[in-house]
């Protein structure tokens, strides 16, 4: 989640503004950066249980401590809620999930280099604190009311307003943790092409990196829990956009989307003011509920993109959110997978062409069954193993046209062959767990805390 911004920005009279933002993301080739951004849990090694904020060796604590490292703080009501340094930022998900936004980088070689730096920080803060980390798409472990709040005034604006569209909402916010990559464009035309690729293809990278099998202790009945959790949310602001395949889509189509999907607040003075529910249109005729008589700001605007939450979401970058968080192993795969279907024409042609036909309860339906079968989705006479083998192939393809090399000369493919292994064994993440539990763990979830931490 994002901090609060710094400024207000320029005011927004027109829904042309709101066009033109999202349309500076444009960029040449020779400036497409990847973002990648991962969550993780933080519980306490003795207990195993979440850390609060406030506790001796909690999430406040641990921020405090990765201040030895350079990291400046960002506070809201005297809390120091993230840090920032040379373009990352370390953010806060609402149940203490510890979040590192990278900065764009030029490649997955420097993708991997600043995941490893941050984790060897994070390790050693923790370990003087006595906490450690886990990678993985739902808390195995613990309930809701296991899970403690962080003081984040957003989040108690979300909090309320969940229950309100979903079953599952205070889960998404409190219980998932993601691994996110965040891709550039060149046009209007790019833009869309890698949407619609990306959108129909999520589901591969929820089935590749299922791993969210066990709520309470228990298997949950699902590959991909948290990936479920999102179709229980709140359909104003989640899911796959079939429409994103229509005629007409661009930068205008996301627009009118965003225009209409409410609300959750506005920030002004240090404080986060409640509009949920109310209407960003509204607010641009100066008839917005929570400030009578105030127009939007650009940032205002820009925090409203950030509170829509389909499969694939279009600020001035595109972010890919269909993955479970996992482990350092895996970080810099989600990366890889979508840098070498998307930068490469090559690629993306074959990927369009592999998505181009589907229909629309084709990507219903796989949006549907995978967070429950995984590779094991039956999908046009196949399986999703199958046509995981199939995407990697032309993302591997793209990668090595790429040849962006490391000292030594390797190109980024291999980031790859972490997930190419799943992919041949049919086998994903929760299935490894689920096999250990069911197995040598005795049906008990706490060896996860100790075999799969990093």
């Amino acid at each position: 989640m994002s901090a609060p911004p710094k400024s207000l920005g320029a005011p927004i009279t027109s829904k042309r503004q709101l066009i033109e933002y999202i349309e500076a993301g444009n960029k040449p080739r020779e400036a497409w950066r990847i973002g990648t951004e991962h969550e993780k849990f933080v519980f306490d090694l003795k207990t195993l249980r979440p850390v609060s904020y406030e506790a001796a060796n909690g999430i406040g604590p641990l921020l405090n401590g990765l201040k030895r490292f350079g990291w400046e703080p960002i506070d809201e009501n005297g809390n120091t809620i993230a840090l920032t340094m040379d373009g990352c930022s370390i953010t806060l998900e609402p149940g203490g999930q510890f979040e590192l936004s990278g900065a764009p980088l030029e490649n997955i070689h420097q993708t991997c280099a600043e995941v490893g730096t941050h984790l060897r920080q994070v390790k050693e803060v923790g370990a003087e604190l006595g906490i450690g980390l886990l990678g993985m798409g739902f808390q195995p472990k613990w309930s809701r009311d296991d899970t403690p709040w962080m003081p984040k005034g957003r989040y108690k604006i979300m909090r309320d307003y969940m229950p309100k569209k979903g079953k599952l909402g205070l889960d998404m916010m409190q219980r998932t943790c993601t691994v996110q990559t965040n891709l550039d464009f060149s046009s209007e035309a790019d833009m869309v092409k890698k949407l619609r690729v990306s959108m129909a293809l999520q589901p591969v990278a929820t089935a590749l990196f299922a791993d969210s099998p066990f709520t309470e202790g228990k298997p949950n009945g699902f590959m991909s829990y948290r990936s479920h959790i999102w179709t229980d949310t709140d359909p104003d602001r989640c899911g796959t956009l079939t429409w994103v395949f229509d005629e007409g889509m661009g930068f205008e189509r996301w627009v009118d989307y965003m225009l209409d999907v409410p609300m959750y607040f506005v920030y002004r003075d240090g404080k986060y003011i409640d509009a949920s529910g109310q209407s960003f249109r509204d607010f641009m005729q100066g008839k917005l509920p929570a400030l009578p008589g105030e127009t939007p700001t650009s940032s205002d605007w820009l925090d409203h993109l950030t509170t829509a939450f389909p499969e694939v979401r279009l600020k001035r970058f595109l972010e890919m959110r269909g993955a479970d968080g996992g482990p350092w192993e895996r970080l810099c795969a989600l990366p890889a997978l979508w840098v070498g279907l998307l930068y490469d024409d090559q690629s993306l042609d074959a990927a369009w062409d592999l998505v181009k036909n589907w229909t629309s309860e084709d990507h219903v339906s796989l949006r549907r069954d995978v967070p429950r079968l995984a590779l094991k989705t039956p999908f046009q006479g196949r399986t999703m193993r199958e046509l995981a083998l199939d995407v990697l192939k032309i993302s591997r393809a793209g990668l090595q046209r790429r040849a962006a090399l490391d000292k030594v000369g390797s190109d980024e493919s291999g980031f790859l062959n972490v997930i190419q292994e799943i992919a041949e064994s049919g086998i994903c993440p929760a299935e490894e767990k689920l096999a250990r539990y069911h197995g040598k763990w005795k049906e008990s979830v706490d060896p996860v805390f100790t075999e799969y931490a990093y």
